[in-house]
């Protein structure tokens, strides 16, 4: 990180972000173009150790790559507030963002993708406890994301 006055190493308050926020995007390489895709999400974390989940069809660009080239980059920013100034260059923003890489795979049973899909609802719609329809768990992909490098940023 360039600016380390502005990195945050606090994991407490790298928990209350990533808890706070609603949206995290994922971007993938596919044969050398950069595809990135915002998603909904929910997570879990113990010793500082980061698994985000999330999900999506079980077809189609995202799908695809998730299980052809695992390796991603993600990103969740928030808390913005533009600063404003006299001159076009004199403006600011702060700002708060969490950037890292990781490892996908898909989540098979029926059980642990509820699991996953319950910190889903908990970080979307703030609600758990909620009825999973095996009809619709069954077309549907749960991605788990392994987090190997995260930094967070603020300002």
């Amino acid at each position: 990180m360039r600016r380390n006055d502005r990195e945050i190493i606090d994991n407490e308050l790298i928990k209350d972000f990533i808890s706070a926020e609603k949206i995290m995007r994922i971007g993938f390489c596919d044969n050398g173009e950069v595809y990135i895709v915002p998603v909904n999400y929910g997570f879990n974390e113990t010793d500082g150790n980061y698994t985000l989940y999330f999900h999506g069809a079980m077809a189609g660009r995202k799908y695809e790559l998730a299980q052809n080239t695992p390796s991603v980059g993600f990103e969740i920013d928030g808390n913005y507030e533009l600063i404003g100034a006299d001159t076009a260059c004199g403006h600011s923003a702060r700002f708060m963002s969490v950037i890292g890489t990781g490892e996908l795979s898909l989540i098979d049973g029926a059980e642990e993708k509820k699991t996953a899909l319950e910190n889903v609802m908990k970080q979307a719609a703030g609600r758990t406890g909620l009825e999973y329809d095996d009809e619709v768990l069954s077309r549907t992909a749960v991605f788990r994301l392994e987090v190997k490098t995260m930094s967070c940023k603020a300002k």
